[in-house]
């Protein structure tokens, strides 16, 4: 039986996908690397410095470590500075009605993010003391696909690992959480992922799962 449900938080809760876009963009064309888009789609779910690992393949020159943490230091700047244009008004009302009536059935409920910004994500949406737990970036070593982020949540929740319903929209994150034993609920991008065990159309097809 689900009691706990763990969301990912990029993609799920809120959109932020657009403000790592603008960022990594910024930081590409500073680079004169090409990135576009489709380019970023690729760097969902994956953490930054892997993320600037995939988009330096492109480039001729080669890199040391420590520029490299530059780099992603300051794609990390410029993204924190576009998050804080966000306001409650970019949390949708489908979400917040939903997460409301999730809690209202009883449910424990959780973010699972691999995003070291996610507290700030949440403050900017009115959303910092609404979560049991948060668990990010900043309290794991591995990221998805690896399910540290996800363990960890229902450990500080004291929650068994097969009572908990993770919602993903990431591929890595599904993987993640069945290797996990956990549920998964696959939204947006990763709809048709073969890892879900529910598959949503809408975020507030998740007051159903229970029920059927």
């Amino acid at each position: 039986m689900i009691d706990t449900i763990i969301f990912d938080l990029d993609g799920v809760i809120c959109s932020t996908d657009h403000y790592h876009y603008l960022a990594w963009k910024k930081l590409s064309d500073e680079l004169h690397i090409s990135f576009d888009e489709k380019d970023n789609e690729k760097l969902r779910g994956v953490s930054r410095m892997e993320s600037l690992d995939i988009i330096l393949e492109k480039s001729r020159q080669t890199y040391s470590q420590v520029e490299k943490e530059e780099f992603a230091n300051k794609k990390n700047t410029l993204y924190q500075q576009y998050l804080k244009q966000m306001t409650p008004s970019d949390l949708s009302v489908e979400v917040k009605e939903t997460l409301d009536q999730l809690r209202n059935k009883g449910y424990r409920l959780a973010i699972g993010s691999s995003s070291k910004n996610t507290k700030l994500i949440l403050k900017q949406l009115g959303l910092e003391n609404y979560f049991d737990v948060v668990c990010d970036g900043t309290m794991i070593q591995y990221s998805k696909p690896h399910p540290e982020v996800f363990m960890k949540a229902a450990d500080l929740l004291e929650k068994n690992y097969k009572n908990c319903l993770v919602v993903e929209d990431a591929l890595a994150g599904c993987i993640a959480a069945k290797s996990a034993s956990m549920h998964v609920a696959a939204i947006s991008s990763a709809y048709g992922s073969p890892y879900a065990d529910y598959h949503l159309n809408t975020f507030k097809d998740l007051l159903e799962i229970n029920n059927k």
